[in-house]
């Protein structure tokens, strides 16, 4: 038994490399297929890679806080327009 989870391990290792290169998960698997992978252990060396990852993943405690601020030059003179004027493209 040992063998085998050495074997999927190498499976997820080189999966979790070559996502690092850009490839996608799916063109991954049926690469690994095409080369003589069964299908039932590309699966489980996934699904290894994307507990891994997860477990890796950052967590957000909090939400960022978004702020607005107009800051109008000084010394300048700001004409504003009423909401008619604005409507009426004046």
């Amino acid at each position: 038994m040992q063998k085998k989870e050495d074997y999927i391990g190498s499976i997820s290792e080189y999966i979790k490399r070559n996502l690092k290169k850009g490839y996608t998960k799916e063109s991954l698997k049926w690469a690994l297929v095409k080369q003589g992978h069964s299908r039932l252990e590309v699966d489980k060396a996934m699904a290894k890679v994307d507990s891994e990852l997860a477990n890796m993943a950052p967590i957000l405690k909090t939400k960022p806080e978004i702020t607005l601020e107009v800051i109008e030059p000084q010394g300048a003179i700001v004409k504003k327009k009423s909401l008619w004027a604005k409507l009426r493209g004046k």
